[in-house]
Formats: C-alpha cells, sequence, structure tokens
C-alpha cells in the first residue's frame, strides 16, 4: 500500500514563495519516478518536474524552470517543490505521482501509479 500526501499550498500574491511537500508512505522502495503535475479547470493535467528518486536527476518544465526547485529528505521519504516568483498563471491544484519506472512516460499523468490529493495553490495578481 503506498500513500502520498501533499501539503504546502495557500494563497500568495505574484512574486511570493510556497513550498509544497509531497510524504511518500508504504512500499515505496520501487517507487523511483516522483513527479509533481498540476491541473487548472477544464484542462488536463500538466506535467511540472519530476524527480529520479534514484539518481536525483531532476527535470522541470519550461515554464518553471528557474522559478521551481525540486529538493527531497530522504529520511523522511519526502519530496519538495520550492515554488519562487510565482505568477498567477501557476494557479492550480498540484499534484504528487510516482510510479515504479522512469522513461519517457514520465511526463503522461495516465501512466501514474499513485497519486495524492492536491493541494491548491493560489497566486493572486
Amino acid at each position: 500500500q503506498v500513500q502520498l500526501v501533499e501539503s504546502g499550498g495557500g494563497l500568495v500574491q505574484a512574486g511570493g514563495s510556497l513550498r509544497l511537500s509531497c510524504a511518500a508512505s508504504g512500499r515505496t522502495s520501487s517507487l523511483i519516478a516522483r513527479t509533481w503535475f498540476r491541473q487548472v479547470p477544464g484542462k488536463e493535467r500538466e506535467f511540472v518536474a519530476r524527480l529520479n528518486w534514484a539518481t536525483g536527476t531532476t527535470v522541470y518544465a519550461d515554464s518553471v524552470k528557474g522559478r521551481f526547485t525540486i529538493s527531497t529528505d530522504n529520511a523522511k521519504n519526502t519530496m519538495y517543490l520550492q515554488m519562487n516568483r510565482l505568477k498567477p498563471e501557476d494557479t492550480a491544484v498540484y499534484y504528487c505521482a510516482a510510479r515504479p519506472i522512469s522513461d519517457s512516460g514520465n511526463y503522461d499523468s495516465n501512466r501514474y501509479d499513485y497519486w495524492g490529493q492536491g493541494t491548491q495553490v493560489t497566486v493572486s495578481s
């Protein structure tokens, strides 16, 4: 049984920062690909950033590159998404997801086995 729990969302003004957390529990040792997606109403989930838990490699969407950073606390089995210089267009529900394979499917939300409940991020202008 795997559980992913996000936290850290909220309301912030444009230019501000938030840090999201994704705490994993259960049988997570094989979950190499751990990824952040976001979704706004009426749109598909959008890839934001991903981490290869085994190697530490990170990849970011162009829209967040240079502003968002993934970090981890291995002891807590937790992944973080530090979001700086937030923009109104970053407003969305943010989800963390995990899968046991790291390949080109990492960018496809349909390929993920495990999801958190989501956390709302609202950026006001």
